[in-house]
């Protein structure tokens, strides 16, 4: 597989495109994953975000949980991410207690799992 660069979302548009996308629960995250409009293309690169919401817990809480995510995603995105994707995690209440093996394996089923919904779905097409 190639390597991808990797941008970030920023906009609240492109985290409520990607929610209305696939979306894979699988342990302690949330990945929610969908093409990148043909505007944000750019050549063998993919974008993702990070969030987490108050239901996790306070401030400190929800930065941790974020940087965890950001840690693991920096390891294993430009691998198993596909370009021309976006891809969100969402953190879930479990995330800063986790493991951080475990959360690369959380992310890494919840990459191959959406990985094959999206195929079957452009097969449908």
């Amino acid at each position: 597989m190639n390597k991808v660069a990797v941008n970030r979302l920023k906009k609240r548009a492109d985290f409520l495109r990607a929610a209305r996308g696939i979306r894979r629960v699988e342990g302690a995250i949330t990945l929610e994953t969908c093409p990148t409009p043909e505007a944000e293309t750019g050549p063998d690169t993919l974008r993702v975000g990070f969030t987490a919401s108050k239901k996790i817990g306070n401030a400190v809480v929800r930065n941790r949980a974020k940087r965890r995510l950001r840690a693991a995603a920096s390891q294993l995105l430009p691998l198993l991410g596909r370009s021309g994707h976006d891809y969100v995690l969402v953190a879930r209440g479990t995330t800063v207690a986790r493991p951080f093996p475990a959360l690369l394996s959380d992310i890494t089923t919840a990459l191959k799992t959406a990985h094959r919904k999206l195929d079957a779905k452009a097969g449908d097409v």
